[in-house]
């Protein structure tokens, strides 16, 4: 099967280097067993796997986690062909970070990219665009993610502040960094569209590298292609979050505290309840409509398992044609019957950050 925008890339079965994940005495060759589709991130010639891995679960900020395993996770990941590691001081109070770090440092740095963000923090959590704030947060996540550099550095979720702040200072910030080599590209993410659009006509040209947009490219909420134009016409590398929508694409369902509005809720619930009546699960219809995005450079997807990593490889794989998928043709006709009954729905949000952003 043939996915627009879809480029796959040679990636080495063997790649040696000083040290391994588990034991560096051993000076081990890494085997990277799979190999993962890449696209590259707009005009910045970064080249990223199209499933991203989501280190927030990293912090602990879902529940409790096993530091070891979330280390071998990561490394997990990289053997089966994700090179796109994301991550933010927020996530935990600066414990993802760190427990990212303790993985990266025996992952060879030109192989894998490592993305952070800056202006929101945890414990207390504020928010801080100021530019010696920013400059200062991009120095203090090198430290502990135990890299010399950041290939991508954004503006965390900036619809709950001043947009004017962010453009005339956080972003310049970065950019100076980024004219001083400890940041390859930079961006911002947030919730609400309006907010991009609002955003970047505030910035210079040429500051801004990429956004990250979430919970807008999923089955019941695909209005992120709308600005997909808009996006490519300034040569900006777009990254996608949450395909499962906060847990709404979910067997499961989503937490109690989940903003969306109960229509949306009901209707999610109801299209789960379908597709699990077929033999389907939604979450990996989800992933897949997610995947085949092919204007989207790649799909961040929180992950803290070696066996959750596993999964989801497999589901993205099957998804884009790479390993045979027996259940291809139900999965496919579910997949239609779920949008159409998250149809009348297609597009809903909620709120976040100022009225004024939403």
């Amino acid at each position: 099967m043939n996915f627009a925008g879809l480029r796959v890339q040679d990636i080495k079965l063997s790649t040696a280097f000083e040290g391994t994940p588990l034991n560096r005495a051993s000076r081990r060759p890494w085997v990277v067993t799979m190999a993962l589709p890449r696209r590259t991130l707009g005009k910045t010639g970064i080249s990223v796997s199209v499933l991203g891995f989501g280190a927030s679960p990293l912090g602990g900020i879902f529940e409790d986690i096993d530091e070891a395993e979330g280390v071998r996770a990561v490394h997990r990941a990289f053997a089966a062909g994700i090179n796109y590691f994301d991550t933010a001081p927020f996530y935990g109070a600066t414990r993802s970070e760190k427990v990212l770090g303790q993985a990266l440092k025996d992952l060879p740095r030109s192989e894998i990219v490592v993305s952070s963000k800056v202006g929101q923090y945890g414990n207390p959590h504020t928010f801080d665009f100021s530019a010696e704030r920013v400059t200062a947060s991009v120095h203090e996540s090198l430290q502990r993610l135990q890299v010399p550099y950041l290939d991508i550095v954004l503006c965390h979720d900036v619809e709950n502040v001043d947009l004017t702040q962010v453009a005339k200072e956080a972003i310049p910030a970065l950019a100076k960094l980024r004219d001083a080599g400890l940041v390859k590209a930079v961006g911002f993410s947030g919730l609400p569209l309006k907010m991009f659009t609002k955003l970047l006509d505030l910035v210079e040209p040429g500051m801004v590298d990429m956004v990250l947009s979430w919970s807008h490219c999923t089955l019941a909420d695909q209005s992120l292609l709308t600005l997909m134009p808009h996006f490519q016409a300034k040569g900006l590398g777009v990254i996608s979050a949450s395909p499962l929508a906060m847990g709404l694409l979910t067997n499961r369902g989503p937490p109690s505290w989940h903003p969306a509005p109960e229509s949306l809720k009901k209707a999610c619930a109801a299209a789960a309840e379908h597709a699990k009546n077929r033999g389907v699960d939604i979450s990996k219809l989800a992933l897949t409509y997610a995947l085949r995005a092919g204007e989207v450079s790649s799909t961040l997807v929180g992950m803290a398992t070696s066996d959750l990593v596993d999964a989801n490889v497999r589901n993205a794989r099957q998804a884009l044609g790479l390993d045979p998928n027996p259940n291809a043709q139900l999965e496919e006709e579910v997949m239609k019957e779920v949008e159409e009954i998250l149809k009348p729905c297609q597009g809903q949000t909620w709120m976040s950050g100022r009225p004024e952003n939403n």
